[in-house]
């Protein structure tokens, strides 16, 4: 399939559409270019928010509106939503449990050309360690316009991870459903090991997959968009029924996705387990795809990583 649009302007497009014939939510901008939500305030002056490029006002202003009964989304690139605003997230929104909806854009390696200090690397770890706190993250566009409908539904604290530039779709539009805390099975080519990936990263994952049958290796392809909470019951079955897991992320590998299967397995079904993802270290600044083979998050390296886990088994 061929690209169409980045996640988040999948997101923030959809949730235009809603606003027209939904009333019920509010929109928190930081004067960014983000997921296209900075149209908003065109569009329905009395039910947007600018804060400028103040982070933690935004967040805080968002907590206000939502202790008064609103529903709120706030839109900012995700390095700043989860450290510079840190501290707001988690007394502000999280500890009262408030309505709020963080959509953090610009995820991950793939912000490229924008330099190690504006990819967010770490914020699915920070995030995770907030009580309260939902974590999702859509593969593609498809699936990121039918998320931001469960958004709009959705109350309590959320964040919603997304990326910059436009991906392959994976999904069918006509079939694609989607379950909050609910793994989603998109590869199941046999029992030798299960690839458990969230977000953008889930075609390589495809990809790597198809080359693994051709090569008389059996792999099952979980797509996790729900990173917290997490699905416990698909885990724990990928880990006895194939008996190896690996897990991809845009993201480094501590505490975030790889992290949160780890935890699972370890205490339930122990089995050898690969963590691909940042390796504890910073991102750098360049094209994405050259930053996922440096990471070797490329298509090459994990299937050479799936043959060395399996040979673990």
């Amino acid at each position: 399939m061929g690209k169409t649009m980045a996640t988040r302007m999948a997101f923030g497009h959809e949730l235009l559409e809603i606003a027209k014939t939904n009333k019920n939510f509010v929109v928190c901008n930081a004067d960014t270019k983000t997921c296209g939500l900075e149209k908003f305030g065109t569009c329905f002056p009395e039910r947007e928010f600018s804060f400028g490029i103040a982070e933690q006002n935004l967040v805080g202003g968002a907590a206000g509106l939502a202790a008064c009964g609103n529903k709120v989304f706030l839109a900012t690139f995700a390095v700043f939503a989860s450290m510079r605003a840190c501290e707001q997230v988690r007394t502000f929104i999280c500890y009262p449990n408030l309505n709020v909806t963080i959509i953090g854009t610009h995820a991950g390696l793939q912000v490229g050309g924008d330099g190690a200090t504006h990819a967010a690397i770490e914020d699915v770890s920070i995030m995770r360690a907030f009580p309260n706190m939902t974590i999702v993250q859509p593969a593609d566009a498809i699936a990121a316009k039918v998320l931001a409908h469960a958004a709009v539904d959705f109350t309590g604290p959320l964040y919603v991870r997304l990326h910059r530039n436009p991906v392959a779709d994976v999904y069918d539009p006509q079939t694609y459903q989607f379950e909050w805390g609910k793994a989603n099975t998109v590869v199941d080519h046999g029992s030798d090991m299960t690839i458990i990936v969230s977000g953008i990263l889930l075609k390589k994952a495809i990809d790597a997959a198809t080359l693994l049958k051709e090569q008389g290796i059996g792999v099952r392809v979980l797509d996790m968009a729900t990173i917290k909470p997490l699905d416990l019951e698909a885990v724990i079955r990928a880990a006895k029924e194939t008996g190896a897991i690996m897990t991809i992320e845009d993201h480094t590998i501590l505490g975030g996705l790889g992290a949160a299967v780890a935890e699972v397995v370890v205490e339930n079904c122990p089995v050898p387990m690969q963590r691909i993802g940042v390796q504890d270290c910073f991102a750098e600044s360049g094209d994405p795809e050259l930053l996922y083979r440096d990471n070797q998050m490329d298509v090459g390296s994990i299937v050479a990583k799936a043959k060395a886990l399996i040979a673990r088994k």
